[in-house]
């Protein structure tokens, strides 16, 4: 045994004060002031002040030493040195609960493969889940289920943790000798029995051990829960353990994700998550007091009462322990062939427990007493012999448990406890069973041994053993458990009699137990509760065809209920409130699109001056539009003329032509030679004209090349574009050549050789590259020689010997002392990786495609415009900036060639790419359309423009499936011909993903979908194909034919078709045009140093070993190069390093130009040898390599962030790394960053000019504005007379002089600004900063992008965002701070992308979308990541993380398929509506390949159904009825739009509105306040529904100023609907998971998820009627829930009782409670406490005030807008609705709808940026 555990019994501390406890120093009084900066940027919220200089005071007391008295609110039971503590745990406590109360509610997983790590801690875990609501206290295997069903749960989803107990944590459960057990048990079985990585040997949270694993491995977050486990007599004391590890770990810079709260669904688990900032600096602080504080917590919650009343205080612990490992070895020797666990543990617990029992009795025997309470407590004590009688069964139970199958152990509620007296020792015996767990060798046990751990104890099952014996105390010797049984029971108690020979404690059998040792819970009867009945299982006969052909094969095998039930009679009954009668609720309601607020410009009116008005506006934006579109790609804009009767164009055949496999060509005519001869002369012509146009620039150029390299090449390139000779193009680049080889020349002559730029030699190599791969067929001799003669210069002998036709004595140099000095002093193949990387060509074809004008497109882009052609569906993987989004453009171009009606979809994932998408077309397509047809048009939720009469659509998922899903709008869906889902891998994003995957089922046209992040996108296009495999064979069946009567018989015209093609085709590309090179940010005392960074650096031998280099994971030339250098270096006796030597590797060896595809196959040889020298054996060797690539002394510099922030732009400015994009995922830090960058040039800038500067300029703008006065006045007034005096024209000369002065005052030296002024045209400029001007709100923004610094989030204005945009694409502005915006396809590619801080957000998806804004093909040569204030452990998992894997989302929700119905019922084009259906139905990709979760899901849509039938939505034949267009217009908030509905039925919406304190006026607010926030109330209940977390209860709202923070309840009536309507979907859905249990496999629910140990049959058991009757569960069957569940008396009633279905539901059915829409009234966390609704909507329309809402009501800025925006919607839908449906237009619930909405609107559009 430990010493810790001996002190644990005795009662001390149990802290270890070992070297581990540190402390960490005070900081100095610069670093404070830093971190309160830091502190400040980070949050969001002040006035924090009072409550660090309230801690700091009582940190001080508290290490006062013993002070005049206890402090504040302290315990007179509790120590003195707690009681000291007091003051300063509780101000901990309130910080604490003060930043947890802030904690977002987010998803802590994500998708990507070892995207993050994160830590549990291990107590935390174990307080969840014995406060599951399903457990009871006793039942070992169901708490160990529950524990292993969470963490298999997660590591399904993909999670990577560990899990930490701390020793001194042990202390929280001293006071509870079951739980004390059940943690043991707990770790032994984790570490043994599982995969899971546990760590037990930190001692605390200040343990040294424990920093340096945090530095090490650097988790995302731990996960603690914010409330202990409540044991008697801790008075809540065992929290302050946890508050002081959450804030310690805040202050380590370790984000917080709190166990409370958790919820999960079938992709993702969502928590409440703290940032670290907030808390770090306070943490840093006040470290050195917390140690203390935590000594006194554990020293107080270690003493063990229960173990001095059993043990007394006298005991020796020493020999107990020594004791314990007797027995053990006593037990070894009577089973030597071994035995289970639970056998040993049992013997070995009851034969300690008597020892320490007869001890306690002697004790008592010595020390008798004459108190009469003495006597009476004695009386009240066990005899020894009923303690052996209570072992007696103990040992029984455990012989059942090891033999019963755990169907069998099923447990009914009893209402019968053990008495105090045998309650007691069975403490007792826990308390042994933990000294017996905590003393097990285990390393001499073999893991077998340890299986069953779970399973030790089942308190129920002893119990009802205990009352069956009580109550045959009669008939003792008639009780029988079988003869397996029993031999088993006699087995154990012969090792318990040998172990305690010294005491008598009888036979095994028979079983028997004093009565009076049990006792009725709350003077109950034995007797159970009235027996509650379970539901008819059955459905509602229905006659829909739908249903018929998607769940026949259900239905022919569920039982189906008769036309006489109940529940069928009852549909016809009336449910209509009489306010209701003039509401016409069958009523067809206008759709989502007619709803949406539209541009007026498509508006018909006859005022011309109205129309002229209109036409202005609409010219005023497709101008803007244009102009938007041409900062992307320039003016490109391309006339569109249809081809004639619609007729469609194919790509030309070029395999022939290109093969040379064409027809013999039949002799030319003499025509046909004139002409040639002609095309001849006229080509001579121009390249003479070209040359002497050449011979005028080259001059300027070649200046240009000296003073700015890269400018002068850009002329060269301009040139060469426009230039048709290849001829003229050689002479240009040999003159090019000529130059840089001068130029090199002349930096060898100045410079040193140790000093040398090689990238200068490399400029030369670059041109020597471009003209041998272009024009070596056509070079002259003695152009051959020169290059030569330049390679030999250079020190690369072997490449000029390489080039044909050279005489070699010519091409050597004569002048050695020359030669010597021009030489580049490395070999060519390592000089061209190490220093021509960005410049090596890559292999693309050279043969136009008449398809593309602009460039020659590559192979796989070539594939992608086949597909478009032949109508093809395509799935296009390739990274960002590869060219993919041209064949998007390509299809648009053919959509709008083939005829002036057809429709192409483009779908976005946000508003901003729409706008981008939008802007994109303008600027490419005009086109002559019918009238009232545009070519572009756009729909989102709050905006459309043209959506139905243009050809090309930009548009948002949700409003695309509204639209397709709404009978009303076919005939223009049937116009569909493409639809392009741009940002694919949204389909398996947290939001809105669904959509994605309905729209991608529904439709019938062709589609591309493009991502650059898809992991595995085989799977995807499969499933795609399935998909239309499925609509080939509907089609077929859906040939609509047009009867025309002709004579007696009818005759069949077919239409005819536009040719379809139903393939998928797969297009992977998996090359980046430019490399990316990173670079970590190292903070030095000379500045900021960037560190490169490779790319295997982020790698381990584990993660090659497991999953290989991922698939993204590229290396640029001069990364390779040391990546072979140092494997060379490791391991001397490689066996291929010569080979693999760049000179001597086959790819490079004697190359001249060697290519990027040469660079990619080294690469991928160096990657295999890697990996096969890990699976080879040299694993350390590996290991030394990966070290030896990762950067040295890198130091992070988190605290100084904000402030180091301009020093990083500037030395980025200086290494020519801008323009740069800088990502952070907090709009508030976003917009900190840029202002300090503003201020720090504008302060430089001030500091340049000096004071008098601005004094200067006021005099001179003073003497301007007088003389343009006079200048006024002084026109002359007749033209005849008029005459210019000498005076006029000096005053006139003046005015220029100080005009042109004051200019030059104000312009920004150029070291003051980020901006390029020569980026664009300063009209273009205006037009932008014009725009500006009309955003109030947008007069700093427009102040920082004239210095060329912006900043981009979510909330900004659109106008804000689009200018940032355009003026970072012109490359005015060079600077831009973003938020995760810019992630999703917003085209802004740079220079530098720099990583500012970590975030929850920011993963490997996110990575790669930011990330692959670096490195503007045609800009830049190269991109660059850096890594800034990011840990390296983050850092490495960011670059080695796989992209996420598509997997499918739960697609059916009730509204869902309401909505199917609806379409159904009332489309005109029946077949049409029922295939699209049926195709989102049976093509599932959660269900894709699986049947029985196809089976379940139409199980689901049965129950669904039943819902819908029971409600009145919809009649037996499936046609809707009621209310069901208002329920299907509010599906985005269901089950409130369901709950809503009830409401308004029920007329409570007119009890609200009809109170008498209504005013009668009209045209005013006719409703009073009271009645707007009563409605108001309500709906926030429905759909404004945020939940905080249960710990900002708790917290001391005090600060508040304007927010109420809390919803208050619902009003009862209203509450008592929702309790029905719950009460209505628990039945059905219950019934749903009765029906659905039979697809579960019951095989796997009998096994630990996670051990995978196996708690089946395995034998029959001997009939034996008293085991028979032990073993009869309750009333109820336990089939549809878990066997596990079922050990605490959970039945199938209770899936008809609880919301919570997660933890009972049979596992296998992977089913989660978020697919059972009950809406909650009060949600509660594991601990009771009650998790309040925010009530931010009623607050702000209380007060209108944004900073509120931010401040009180703990919204972050962009959360607040979209929740405000969202609920905003929702009211104007709920109000339009009503208003349709309401026939009366003075009904009260209207006119008070309509003012609530216009009231909140006017409110949000006050705050809208």
């Amino acid at each position: 045994m430990d010493s810790g555990d001996a002190d644990l019994m005795e009662g001390s501390s149990g802290f270890s004060s070992d070297s581990e406890a540190e402390s960490v120093g005070d900081e100095d009084v610069e670093e404070e002031e830093e971190e309160e900066e830091e502190e400040e940027a980070f949050s969001d919220l002040s006035g924090e002040e009072e409550l660090g200089s309230e801690l700091e005071e009582a940190a001080a007391e508290a290490g006062s030493g013993p002070g005049p008295g206890p402090g504040p609110g302290a315990d007179s039971e509790l120590p003195a040195d707690v009681q000291r503590q007091l003051k300063f745990l509780n101000t901990v406590s309130n910080i604490v609960l003060s930043k947890l109360s802030k904690a977002e509610c987010t998803s802590l997983l994500h998708d990507s493969v070892e995207s993050e790590f994160f830590v549990i801690d291990g107590d935390s875990l174990m307080i969840e889940h014995v406060l599951d609501s399903a457990f009871r206290e006793g039942q070992n295997l169901h708490f160990f289920y529950l524990v292993e069903r969470f963490l298999f749960d997660i590591t399904q989803k993909g999670a990577k943790y560990v899990i930490v107990f701390f020793k001194d944590a042990e202390c929280m459960w001293a006071r509870s000798p079951y739980h004390l057990s059940l943690r043991t048990s707990l770790i032994l079985h984790l570490k043994n029995n599982t995969e899971a990585p546990v760590y037990t040997e930190f001692v605390n949270c200040f343990s040294s051990k424990w920093q340096e694993f945090l530095q090490e491995k650097y988790p995302y977050f731990i996960m603690i829960s914010d409330k202990a486990f409540t044991l008697a007599d801790t008075r809540e004391i065992s929290t302050y353990l946890l508050k002081m590890f959450i804030f310690h770990t805040l202050g380590c810079e370790i984000n917080v994700a709190m166990t409370s709260g958790m919820h999960s669904d079938v992709r993702r688990l969502y928590g409440y998550y703290l940032n670290s900032k907030a808390v770090a600096t306070k943490s840093r602080k006040i470290q050195k007091a917390m140690e203390p504080a935590h000594r006194s917590i554990v020293s107080f919650l270690s003493q063990n009462r229960i173990s001095k009343q059993f043990l007394g205080r006298d005991q020796n612990h020493k020999s107990l322990s020594e004791e314990v490992q007797w027995d053990f070895d006593q037990l070894k020797c009577l089973w030597p062939d071994g035995s289970d666990i639970r056998r040993s543990v049992c013997v070995v617990s009851c034969s300690m427990a008597l020892k320490c029992y007869m001890r306690m009795l002697k004790n008592e025997e010595n020390h008798k007493g004459t108190e009469t309470a003495n006597s009476k407590a004695k009386d009240e004590s066990l005899t020894f012999q009923e303690a052996a009688d209570i072992c007696r069964i103990y040992c029984a139970h455990v012989a059942l448990m090891c033999h019963l199958p755990l169907t069998k152990r099923a447990h009914k509620n009893i209402s019968i406890k053990w008495a105090k007296q045998a309650s007691n020792f069975l403490q007792l015996l826990n308390m042994n069973e933990h000294l017996v767990l905590k003393n097990l060798d285990i390393t001499k046990s073999s893991r077998s041994d340890l299986v069953h751990l779970c399973d030790l104890s089942d308190r129920l099952l002893l119990t009802r053993l205990a009352v069956g014996c009580s109550t045959m105390t009669d008939r003792a010797d008639s009780i029988s458990l079988g003869e397996v049984i029993e031999k088993e029971c006699r087995q154990m108690w012969d090792g318990l009699t040998s172990l305690i020979s010294e005491c008598d404690i009888g036979n095994a059998f028979p079983l028997q137990i004093a009565s009076k040792l049990l006792v009725q819970e709350n003077d109950g009867l034995l007797e159970e509760c009235p027996v509650e009945v379970l539901p008819e299982v059955g459905f509602i006969p229905v006659n829909i065809p739908l249903v018929e052909e998607y769940a026949g094969d259900v239905l022919k095998v569920m039982p189906v209920l008769s036309k006489d039930s109940s529940v069928v009679t009852s549909l016809s009954e009336n449910k209509m409130f009489d306010n209701l009668l003039d509401w016409s609720l069958d009523k067809q309601l206008s759709d989502d699109y007619e709803r949406t607020k539209a541009s007026t410009f498509g508006e018909k009116t006859n005022d011309p001056v109205v129309r002229k008005r209109m036409l202005r506006s609409y010219q005023k934006l497709v101008r803007f539009h244009r102009f938007y579109g041409s900062t992307l790609e320039g003016n490109i804009t391309k006339n569109i003329i249809t081809n004639v009767q619609g007729a469609t164009t194919t790509a030309p055949k070029l395999s022939n032509v290109i093969s040379g496999k064409g027809k013999k060509l039949p002799p030319k005519k003499k025509a046909d030679l004139i002409a040639e001869e002609n095309i001849r002369k006229k080509k001579e012509k121009e390249d003479l004209k070209q040359r002497e146009q050449w011979t005028l620039i080259s001059k300027s150029i070649m200046k240009m090349i000296q003073e700015n390299f890269d400018h002068g090449i850009k002329k060269l390139e301009e040139f060469l574009k426009k230039c048709s000779g290849d001829s003229v193009k050689l002479i240009a680049e040999m003159d090019v050549l000529e130059n840089c080889f001068k130029i090199w020349v002349e930096h060898c002559q100045m410079t040193e050789s140790t000093k040398r730029n090689n990238l200068i030699a490399g400029r030369v190599m670059k041109r020597i590259h471009n003209i041998l791969d272009k024009y070596e067929k056509m070079m002259e001799k003695n152009q051959l020689k020169l290059i030569a003669t330049y390679l030999k210069e250079l020190g690369f002998d072997k490449l000029a010997q390489c080039l044909p036709d050279i005489d070699q004595k010519v091409a050597r140099s004569k002048n050695s002392k020359k030669e010597n000095m021009l030489t580049v002093g490395v070999e060519p193949a390592r000089f061209q990786l190490k220093f021509m990387g960005p410049y090596l060509l890559r292999d693309e074809r050279n043969d136009p495609d008449p398809r593309v004008a602009h460039f020659i497109p590559d192979t796989w882009q070539r594939e992608l415009l086949d597909a478009v052609d032949n109508n093809e569906s395509a799935v296009i993987v390739a990274p960002t900036s590869s060219g993919k989004t041209y064949a998007s453009y390509y299809c648009m171009e053919k959509v709008l060639r083939d005829s002036d009606d057809g429709v192409l979809v483009y779908i976005a994932p946000t508003k901003a790419l729409v706008n981008q998408v939008v802007a994109t077309v303008y600027n490419r397509f005009s086109k002559t359309l019918p009238d009232g047809m545009v070519v572009c048009g756009v729909y989102t939720r709050d905006y459309r423009q043209d959506a139905l009469n243009c050809q090309i659509l930009i548009t948002i998922p949700q409003c695309l499936e509204s639209l397709i899903l709404n009978s009303q709008r076919q005939a223009w869906i049937k116009k569909l011909k493409y639809v392009i889902f741009d940002e694919v891998h949204c389909l398996g994003g947290e939001i809105g993903a669904e959509v994605w995957e309905h729209l991608l089922v529904m439709i019938r046209c062709p589609f591309l979908a493009l991502s650059a992040t898809i992991s595995k996108p085989e799977a995807l296009s499969q499933w795609l194909q399935t998909v239309k495999n499925f609509w080939q064979r509907t089609e077929k069946t859906m040939d609509n034919p047009v009867k025309v009567s002709g004579g007696k018989k009818k005759q069949q015209i077919k239409i005819p078709r536009d040719q379809k093609s139903y393939k998928v085709r797969l297009v992977v590309y998996g090359e980046r045009y430019n490399d990316l090179e990173k670079y970590v940010c190292s903070s030095k005392d000379s500045g900021l140093d960037f560190v490169p960074y490779h790319p295997c650096a982020a790698l381990t031998v584990d993660h090659i070993e497991t999953y290989g280099f991922p698939s993204d994971l590229s290396l640029s030339p001069p990364e390779c190069l040391r990546l072979y250098d140092t494997m060379a270096e490791t391991w001397k006796e490689w066996p291929r390093a010569q080979e693999l030597e760049p000179e001597e590797y086959k790819g490079f060896k004697d190359k001249i130009v060697i290519k990027k595809n040469d660079v990619r196959k080294y690469e991928a040889e160096l990657k295999q040898e890697l990996e096969k020298w890990i699976t080879s054996g040299q694993k350390n060797q590996a290991l030394e390599v990966l070290d030896k690539l990762k950067p040295t002394s890198v130091v992070n510099s988190t605290a100084t962030m904000v402030k180091q922030f301009p020093m990083l732009v500037e030395a980025l400015q200086k290494e020519n790394q801008l323009p740069a994009l800088f990502f952070s995922f907090s709009a508030s830090v976003v917009e900190r960053l840029a202002k300090e960058t503003f201020a720090h040039v504008t302060n430089k800038e001030q500091m340049k000019r000096g004071s008098d500067d601005a004094k200067k300029r006021i005099e001179f703008e003073n003497k301007l504005r007088k003389l343009s006065k006079r200048a006024g006045k002084k026109q002359p007034s007749d033209p005849k007379e008029s005459h210019v005096s000498d005076n006029m024209v000096m005053k006139e000369t003046e005015q220029e002089m100080l005009y042109q002065k004051l200019q030059e005052m104000r312009k920004i030296p150029p070291d003051c600004t980020y901006a390029v002024e020569t980026a664009a045209d300063r009209k273009i400029l205006d037009t932008i900063f014009q725009r500006l001007q009309q955003v109030k709100t947008a007069n700093q923004l427009r102040f920082y992008l004239e210095r060329g610094i912006g900043f981009h989030h979510a909330s900004l204005n659109s106008k804000g965002r689009q200018a940032v945009e355009m003026l970072f694409r012109l490359g005015f502005a060079r600077v831009v701070t973003a938020t995760g915006t810019l992630a999703l396809g917003i085209n802004m590619p740079c220079k530098t992308v720099v990583f500012l801080d970590d975030s929850v957000f920011l993963d490997a998806l996110q990575y790669r979308q930011m990330s692959g804004r670096a490195g503007r093909r045609g800009f830049d040569l190269i991109g660059n990541v850096v890594f800034y204030s990011i840990p390296m452990p983050k850092v490495q998992r960011l670059l080695k993380a796989s992209v996420p894997l598509l997997s499918g989302q739960f697609p059916l929700s009730v509204s869902l398929v309401l909505r199917l119905l609806l379409l159904v019922a009332k489309a005109e084009d029946v077949m049409d509506a029922k295939a699209k259906a049926l195709s989102l139905l049976q093509h599932s990709m959660l269900c894709y390949n699986n049947p029985k979760k196809q089976w379940v899901l139409k199980l689901y849509f049965l129950s669904c159904l039943q819902f819908l039938l029971k409600g009145g939505f919809v009649d037996l034949d499936g046609t809707p009825q009621g209310l069901a267009e208002l329920v299907t217009q509010l599906h985005y908030h269901e089950p409130a739009n369901f709950v809503f509905v009830s409401f308004l039925l029920k007329g409570l919406f007119h009890k609200i509105c009809s109170q008498p304190d209504k005013s009668a006026g009209k045209g005013s607010d006719c409703f009073s306040d009271e009645i707007m926030e009563s409605l108001l109330l309500v709906l926030s209940h429905l759909f404004g529904r945020v939940y905080l977390p249960s710990c900002s209860t708790e917290k001391e709202w005090a600060t508040l100023h304007q927010s109420k923070v809390f919803l208050e309840d619902l009003p009862e009536e209203f509450a008592a609907v929702v309790d029905e309507y719950n009460k209505n979907i628990q039945e059905i859905f219950g019934c749903f998971l009765l029906s659905a249990s039979t697809q579960a496999d019951l095989a796997e629910e009998c096994h630990l998820p996670l051990s995978r140990i196996s708690f089946e049959s395995v034998q029959p058991l001997q009939n034996c009627t008293f085991v028979t009757e032990l073993t009869t569960s309750g009333n109820h069957p336990t089939t549809a829930v878990s066997p596990f569940t079922c050990l605490s008396g959970i039945t199938n009633l209770d899936l008809f009782k609880t919301y919570n279905i997660d933890n009972i539901a049979l596992r296998t059915l992977e089913l989660s409670s978020s697919n059972i829409p009950v809406l909650n009234l009060r949600k509660y966390d594991q601990h009771g406490r009650r998790m309040p609704l925010n009530a931010y909507a009623l607050d702000f329309y209380r007060h209108g005030s944004l900073k509120a809402l931010l401040s009180d009501n703990m919204l972050h800025l962009g959360e607040a807008y979209n929740v405000l925006n969202e609920f905003q919607l929702t009211l104007t839908s709920i109000s339009t609705s009503l208003k349709e449906l309401c026939d009366n237009k003075d009904d009260i619930v209207v006119l008070a709808f309509e003012q609530l909405r216009d009231t909140f609107y006017q409110k949000f559009e006050k705050i809208k940026s």
